[in-house]
């Protein structure tokens, strides 16, 4: 049988616009702007024998651009790979990019193709990505985010967390990490009041918080029963998050920022975490991902995915230990699927690969395109 080869590769830029302007405490303490967009990389990889997938990476605030244009400098290397030799392509793919480095933008890049060649091969094996990596279970235990923001006042807080429990979502995140500590303690101890003692609540402190207040700030929200206290200091600062995993009861979550295999095994391998918190695009897809999952079981750590719930479904349900997901509603407008909840847990989909389509509207919010090879 004739070996089957990537024929044709097509870039999409894709500008996701948000309802409302996103704050949260880097925007409280002046770091950043209101986030009122989402930059979404879109790979699609088609074959000779006509089979096809596709990936998606993603910026915010910053990155887009340069990522699309990364992709469109190193898409040509893929064209006549074998797609089933997906580590083989991952490493031509870097390589072509080398002098631009190992992670962060470079590999944001690579994160796309590298999940359309996941997604082609699972579609061409009819089976759902998640079996096809080997499933530990059906569902997955799920936390909204998307309706916990700084900007929201505290009375449409306390709807959305309703709503969020109405739509079978079984845990709340919170965003805190505020100049005034003060009104933090305020917000999570009324939403605490609001969920009852032990429904699962989380915090999210966005990286602002130095080691003395993380600390005392860590050892006050421990009255809360909460999940995790995530980000409470700097992503890259894992000394100080494994001072404050030693230090206090409440779990500390981390990883999302990190941009590379390697910045996860020197935050794991000094104790920075309890609950690893690794970005498959952000990483470099889903290549990268497993091998960081794979130093999380050894170290024993529960897994807690960023963002990105339509391709981190799938991911999660093959981790040894139970995971979370985090439920952001902010791409589905980019699909013509949806994912389903149930008593608090969100379902592995069933359709081959990701089982993902693009809408009419990711089309109409295209921004640029690149093809290479023959394109069907």
């Amino acid at each position: 049988m004739a070996q089957d080869i990537v024929t044709g590769i097509r870039l999409r830029s894709v500008a996701l616009p948000l309802q409302t302007p996103i704050s949260d405490a880097k925007v409280l303490t002046g770091r950043q702007r209101p986030m009122t967009e989402i930059a979404i990389l879109f790979c699609e990889i088609e074959t000779g024998a006509g089979h096809r997938g596709l990936g998606i990476s993603y910026a915010k605030r910053a990155g887009g651009p340069g990522q699309f244009a990364h992709a469109g400098e190193i898409a040509p290397a893929l064209l006549g790979a074998d797609p089933s030799d997906i580590a083989r392509a991952w490493d031509t793919l870097a390589w072509a990019g080398a002098s631009a480095g190992r992670s962060g933008l470079a590999v944001q890049a690579i994160g796309a193709f590298d999940v359309a060649l996941w997604d082609l091969k699972a579609r061409r094996a009819g089976l759902p990505l998640a079996k096809l990596l080997g499933a530990q279970r059906e569902s997955v235990r799920c936390y909204n985010t998307s309706g916990g923001f700084l900007h929201t006042p505290l009375e449409e807080l306390l709807v959305n967390t309703d709503r969020s429990r109405a739509h079978g979502i079984g845990g709340i995140k919170l965003k805190v990490g505020q100049p005034d500590w003060a009104q933090d303690i305020a917000r999570v101890s009324r939403v605490r009041a609001h969920l009852g003692d032990a429904f699962p609540l989380m915090v999210d402190a966005n990286q602002q918080w130095d080691r003395p207040t993380a600390l005392r700030m860590g050892r006050i929200f421990e009255a809360f029963n909460l999940i995790w206290i995530e980000e409470p200091l700097d992503c890259m600062d894992a000394a100080g998050h494994a001072a404050l995993a030693a230090a206090l009861d409440t779990p500390i979550a981390t990883g999302e920022m990190l941009t590379s295999v390697g910045e996860h095994w020197d935050l794991i391998r000094q104790g920075g975490a309890d609950v690893l918190m690794p970005d498959a695009p952000r990483v470099g897809g889903i290549t990268p991902f497993l091998k960081v999952a794979t130093l999380a079981e050894f170290a024993g750590l529960t897994i807690a995915p960023h963002f990105s719930m339509e391709l981190h479904i799938h991911l999660a349900a093959a981790l040894q230990r139970e995971p979370w997901v985090e439920h952001f509603e902010w791409l589905e407008p980019l699909f013509n699927e949806r994912l389903e909840l149930e008593d608090g847990r969100m379902m592995v989909p069933t359709r081959p690969g990701l089982g993902l389509s693009l809408s009419d509207q990711a089309l109409a919010w295209t921004r640029a395109t690149a093809g290479f090879g023959s394109l069907g």
